[in-house]
């Protein structure tokens, strides 16, 4: 019998056992069945284990190194005498072989018991999420409601806009799986959904939503009574997210910015300088600080409501009425054909040419198309150009420098036009609810939507007025309002915008007099836009706490490499031979031990920006602008202070 199969008869001798992973899996939407989860982690758990093995191995032989040498760092205070049976080969195995073992066993449990509470984990990361979001989905409902939609097209509608609404639209799209392909009746899709679903909140709001349906109870009343309590609760329930945040940020700062410099600031003053330590901070610097920093980035990313960009799937229906209708085709306008078909290839780069700049700011990646380039070409001629250096540390304290000004030539442009596209999208953004609420007014004293945007054209509202005139500009040229406002929507291209523009395009094909949807639509802007001002003002602090602790890092590494290395450069190693643990410092390679340093600063400027923006504005993209600030304080502080 092969693992598989023995792991597939123990879940189904003993379901109980597995009853709360099952409850998870299904609440956290993973995908997959209890004896798949498990298979998935007991071989990845296995791997884990090999893998600390490794580092079991290399323990191991570093005991019995520093057993053998008399160098393990332990004075004996009672001239205790060893055993003469510790120093022979086969007890020096049985050492090595002893920490392999425990290594991979310790790896193999601690992996496997992470894995069965990574559902747990996720179905709470999903509940935060859920909650965040509930009140635009509802409002979304409402709006459908006030059209005369019926409930299940409602459902319909909204789990397919999953790229806007996010996890509530995945919850919902569960009804809608069950009543199209398990044949349920809505009553039991929505029961059904309400014994998986991880959000009490949600749960709540079907409960009652089933109370209305039961009883025929008015549901546009309902559905708006609820947007307006949930929109008042979204601030509780962001309190709760940015507690969770500054948890993980603290963690961050204490773990991986502290505990380094801790870690060195031991290494160095207690004199544990040589090759063992060259190998220690190595391994800090190329291997601790990265994979830590890129687990905290994945779970910020997991816990987080994403924010970067939304994208909108276009239905195409071709219309096949008249295809009985005989087409006569007209000759010698080939060329014309080919000619537009030339200009529709050609017109994004002319776009480009004409206006490169613009091109940037909507397309913030578009930049490593000439930035990368232009780094690879320095980084080849700055190769081609220094000499042959035979000292393998003074060729890499040549190189470092030209490669981290590669990277910045890489990341300072992406980071220019990211800013510049944020703070249009931010001030853009804060202008909505205005609009929003003067639209409502407009509509409300009987004109129609269309109307409600020629008479917006003259009212002063900064960025937004350029593209409502855009949005009339449309219009006069045949497009309707809802087309009109897709355009905008693709334009700018965030969330909270592209939740407006369905909530009201979705009303206004459903009825003409959408006011008190627009007033709705209104109150959700204006309410995204205080959330959004509470996390930027809480996570400020933790971002200000990074730059603060990264001054500190390089500060008393600058202290370090400046009055500490150049004292241990000219101890006279004839004075420290019987100096027990002190013994090896005249071995120590102090060029080596600078270029680590210098480069864990380097390796903390990047992850700690990146890790700043996360948390700060909720986007990578927004970390890399603190990333460049953070590597240029490195740079200038290695080569033009110290």
């Amino acid at each position: 019998m092969n693992i598989r199969s023995y792991l597939r008869e123990r879940i189904r001798k003993d379901p109980l056992k597995y009853h709360s992973l099952h409850a998870d899996m299904i609440s956290s939407r993973l995908g997959l069945t209890v004896e798949q989860f498990v298979w998935r982690s007991v071989t990845i758990s296995l791997l884990v284990g090999i893998l600390f093995s490794l580092f079991g191995f290399l323990f191991g032989t570093m005991i019995v190194y520093a057993i053998g040498t008399s160098r393990s760092g332990i004075y004996n205070v009672f001239n205790i005498q060893i055993p003469e049976i510790i120093f022979t080969p086969s007890f020096e195995h049985y050492i090595q072989f002893l920490s392999v073992l425990v290594c991979f066993a310790v790896g193999t449990y601690v992996a496997y018991a992470s894995l069965l509470r990574f559902p747990g984990i996720e179905k709470r990361n999903r509940s935060i999420r859920i909650n965040l979001s509930l009140h635009n989905a509802v409002a979304y409902m409402y709006a459908m409601r006030r059209g005369g939609a019926q409930l299940m097209p409602i459902f319909h509608s909204l789990s397919e806009h999953s790229d806007i609404y996010g996890e509530v639209a995945l919850e919902f799209r569960q009804i809608v799986r069950d009543a199209d392909f398990f044949g349920y009746d809505m009553i039991s899709a929505i029961h059904h959904l309400i014994e998986t679903t991880p959000s009490e909140k949600l749960k709540n709001f079907l409960e009652d939503l089933l109370s209305v349906i039961e009883s025929g109870g008015d549901m546009s009343e309902f559905l708006s009574m609820r947007v307006r309590l949930y929109q008042d609760e979204a601030r509780f329930e962001q309190k709760q997210f940015l507690n969770f945040l500054s948890i993980v940020a603290e963690s961050y700062v204490t773990l991986f910015v502290a505990g380094p410099l801790f870690l060195i600031i031991i290494m160095v003053i207690m004199g544990m300088i040589g090759t063992g330590a060259v190998v220690q901070l190595s391994m800090i610097t190329y291997a601790f600080i990265p994979i830590g920093s890129l687990i905290f980035i994945l779970l910020l990313d997991i816990i987080s409501v994403k924010t970067e960009k939304t994208e909108r799937y276009v239905k195409v229906k071709v219309l096949d009425e008249y295809s009985d209708v005989r087409v006569i085709k007209r000759g010698g306008e080939e060329s014309l054909f080919a000619q537009l078909k030339r200009y529709d290839k050609t017109r994004n780069l002319f776009s480009l040419i004409r206006n490169p700049f613009e091109s940037f700011v909507k397309h913030v990646n578009n930049t490593f198309y000439i930035t990368v380039p232009v780094a690879g070409i320095y980084i080849l001629a700055m190769l081609l150009s220094i000499p042959r250096y035979t000292d393998i540390e003074i060729f890499i304290d040549v190189v470092d420098d030209h490669i981290v000004m590669a990277f910045l030539i890489i990341l300072i442009p992406f980071a220019v036009f990211y800013e510049i596209w944020a703070r249009k999208v931010k001030s853009i953004e804060s202008l909505i609810p205005d609009f929003l609420e003067r639209m409502a007014g407009i509509n409300q004293v009987g004109l129609t939507i269309a109307q409600a945007v020629a008479i917006m054209v003259n009212t002063n509202l900064g960025l937004l007025s350029y593209e409502i005139r855009r949005i009339k500009r449309d219009m006069d040229w045949g497009a309707n309002f809802t087309e009109a406002l897709m355009r905008f929507e693709e334009r700018v291209r965030t969330p909270s915008i592209a939740r407006t523009v369905s909530l009201i395009t979705k009303a206004s094909e459903m009825s003409g007099s959408i006011g008190e949807v627009l007033s709705i639509a209104s109150s959700d802007a204006k309410m995204t836009e205080v959330l959004k001002r509470e996390r930027s003002t809480e996570m400020f602090i933790y971002t200000a706490i990074v730059y603060l602790s990264f001054f500190v890092f390089v500060f008393v590494v600058a202290v370090l490499t400046t009055q500490f290395l150049p004292v241990l450069a000219n101890v006279s190693l004839g004075k420290l031979t019987n100096a027990g643990p002190l013994s090896g410092i005249g071995s120590v390679p102090i060029k080596t031990f600078g270029r680590l340093l210098y480069h864990t600063c380097l390796v903390q400027a990047i992850f700690s920006g990146l890790i700043a923006g996360q948390m700060g504005e909720g986007s990578l993209g927004a970390g890399v602008k603190h990333a460049c600030v953070l590597l240029l304080i490195s740079i200038i502080t290695f080569n033009f202070i110290i």
